[in-house]
């Protein structure tokens, strides 16, 4: 992760300058650039927008790391609530889901028995969840939850972080489950001695996964980049790959990316976040990009 992002993320985890963006108009319109709305209907409303465009959408419930039942419990009926919808509407999406959400950050079982709730629901409307990796402290439970709820029920994936250097052999790993295959360059900040901290050398470490995870014909690849030259490293890929594979891009960022992927044949899923919890969200996308920093720093001084 660059000194930039690192920078970003140290301020806006600073609890004054939160509450500061939090309740100010301009942090507000920031946020609507990247979170497709604080309910359900609002998130549908842009799903459905983006599927007459062609692409097909994962939906986010926003949150992260719970400490008790009631509050993992309502995010699971959250997550229940947005798949009888994708149903009923017939949409071409699954969702998206953290585990410290569902109370992995205090107990392991309950997020298993509502990641298996998840994953049977999902089964049952014809779709399927991809869980979302999280910070370093919740890898490893992550890789063994995942790999229990893949064996039993076959329709799940999970996110790889391309700048820990255990990627590679988690990827080796959990091929063999089949599922899809989230590969992104990672969000949160890491030590050195687990993650790769230069951009080019997670650039890099993201191509050789890259080209590792497209050579694996059991797995559904999604490419989660907007660099430009790892999209180009994949369209090269895609020529030599008989198997399906699809690009995964975040609401609101580089939308033209978007439609070129669409018109030139590729599959295009987005991830559609949305839900009132969009802080933390919203921080590390502000983080990627030094111009939505300064969007960011102007909202929050002038506040009168």
């Amino acid at each position: 992760m660059s000194l930039f992002a690192k920078m970003v993320l140290a301020a806006t985890h600073n609890p004054v300058v939160r509450n500061a963006f939090v309740a100010t108009p301009p942090g507000k319109a920031l946020a609507g650039r990247f979170v497709a709305g604080e309910t359900l209907e609002e998130a549908i409303a842009v799903a459905r927008g983006l599927l007459d465009s062609g692409m097909a959408v994962s939906m986010d419930l926003l949150g992260e790391e719970v400490h008790d039942d009631a509050t993992a419990a309502a995010a699971q009926q959250g997550y229940l609530d947005c798949l009888d919808r994708i149903s009923q509407e017939g949409l071409d999406a699954n969702i998206s889901i953290k585990l410290t959400q569902l109370g992995l950050a205090f107990d392991e079982s309950l997020a298993s028995r509502h990641l298996d709730e998840l994953a049977s629901r999902a089964a049952d409307l014809g779709t399927t969840v991809t869980i979302d990796m999280e910070d370093s402290r919740f890898t490893d439970a992550t890789i063994r939850l995942y790999e229990k709820a893949q064996t039993d029920h076959g329709n799940l994936g999970v996110c790889l972080q391309a700048y820990l250097h255990r990627t590679p052999a988690d990827l080796k790993r959990i091929a063999s489950l089949g599922g899809h295959i989230r590969l992104c360059k990672g969000a949160y900040v890491e030590p050195e001695e687990l993650a790769v901290q230069g951009k080019g050398e997670v650039t890099a470490a993201f191509a050789r996964l890259l080209a590792a995870l497209m050579a694996v014909e059991g797995v559904r690849p999604a490419i989660a980049t907007h660099d430009q030259v790892l999209i180009d490293q994949t369209r090269l890929l895609a020529n030599n790959r008989k198997a399906p594979f699809e690009f995964q891009l975040l609401y609101g960022v580089r939308t033209p990316l978007q439609r070129e992927l669409i018109e030139a044949g590729f599959p295009v899923r987005i991830y559609v976040p949305y839900g009132s919890q969009w802080y933390a969200y919203l921080t590390r996308r502000l983080a990627e990009r030094p111009a939505n920093a300064l969007f960011f720093a102007r909202a929050v001084f002038s506040r009168s």
